[in-house]
């Protein structure tokens, strides 16, 4: 997430009330969370387990909860609690407003486009050309939508992400800043969520066709043409690149990459980055033929075990 100008280390700290460690004058120009974040970016950090990755990202500028050594060329914001400064820059920068009527007025919609009754558009919605959009869809704010997309009812675009930190005794929530971005001639079934990113983009490329009832976690990017089928289930931060089948109800863990033109057949759950190229299948997934092999072995072990017994 940019912010709407070049900020400096010293306005960010005054309005955080922290201390920091650099210049004054060094600049910053959004946040980010660790997986996306490029220069001029501030990224947060609670935990020394995960300081070394923070300080050696692309962020110039780490908010953190320790005063440590810090790498040339960047800055450091010192906080009791990153966590909750992190959701104050969010919440300054990209603050929650409410609705004022069913289709915002600072939405654009384009020529030919077709929104039917009962669909909500939120603030500064970009929505195409020659789109179809059924009755009871909700596009939250900041959604931008290309040219020729089809979404059926009751599907939700922008919802927060699913991300809490655990308190002593509750959940905290990290506020979602990002958006959701269609690109054109997608096709989006019923009854999906697709959530927007904390603070970049969940992203839906040119072509791709989605099935009824599937859920998109923040921040996934899904490439060019690829078909996912009913009830799928994409966790957050997942990189899905070109010409990728997903058949009914596929899970996937968050944070991984599943390579171009990878098939995974039904019911199957993806836990680590898979391969360009090839079919998978199970839980965890594995390639499908191997996989097979291995359940028909299975199926062998009463009657290798009836021959020992018989021994």
């Amino acid at each position: 997430m940019k912010f709407p100008r070049q900020f400096t280390l010293k306005e960010i700290a005054d309005l955080l009330q922290v201390n920091y460690v650099g210049k004054p004058d060094f600049s910053i120009f959004g946040i980010n969370e660790i997986h996306v974040v490029e220069p001029g970016d501030i990224v947060f950090v609670d935990h020394p387990k995960y300081y070394d990755k923070a300080l050696n990202s692309a962020a110039t500028t780490i908010l953190i909860n320790k005063e440590v050594d810090c790498p040339e060329g960047k800055s450091l914001l010192i906080s009791d609690d990153p966590f909750a400064d992190f959701n104050k820059l969010t919440k300054h920068f990209q603050p929650f407003k409410s609705a004022g009527s069913t289709i915002s007025e600072s939405a654009t919609i384009g020529s030919r486009s077709i929104i039917q009754p009962n669909v909500f558009i939120g603030n500064d919605v970009q929505i195409g050309k020659n789109c179809l959009i059924h009755p009871n869809v909700s596009i939250y704010d900041n959604c931008i939508i290309g040219d020729g997309v089809t979404i059926h009812a009751g599907t939700v675009l922008g919802g927060d992400a699913f991300y809490y930190k655990r308190r002593d005794d509750f959940y905290d929530k990290l506020l979602s800043g990002g958006r959701v971005i269609i690109e054109d001639n997608v096709d989006i079934g019923a009854g999906c969520t697709i959530d927007r990113g904390v603070t970049g983009d969940t992203t839906i490329k040119k072509g791709t066709k989605l099935d009824n009832q599937i859920q998109i976690g923040h921040d996934t990017v899904i490439g060019e043409r690829c078909l996912i089928a009913s009830q799928c289930g994409i966790a957050g931060c997942v990189v899905i690149e070109d010409d990728v089948t997903l058949w009914g109800q596929v899970g996937v863990i968050s944070g991984i990459t599943i390579g171009t033109k990878v098939v995974v057949l039904a019911q199957s759950g993806v836990g680590r980055s898979l391969e360009p190229g090839k079919t998978y299948f199970g839980s965890p997934a594995e390639e499908a033929r191997e996989k097979m092999k291995e359940i028909a072995y299975q199926k062998q072990i009463p009657s290798i075990l009836k021959k020992i017994k018989n021994i």
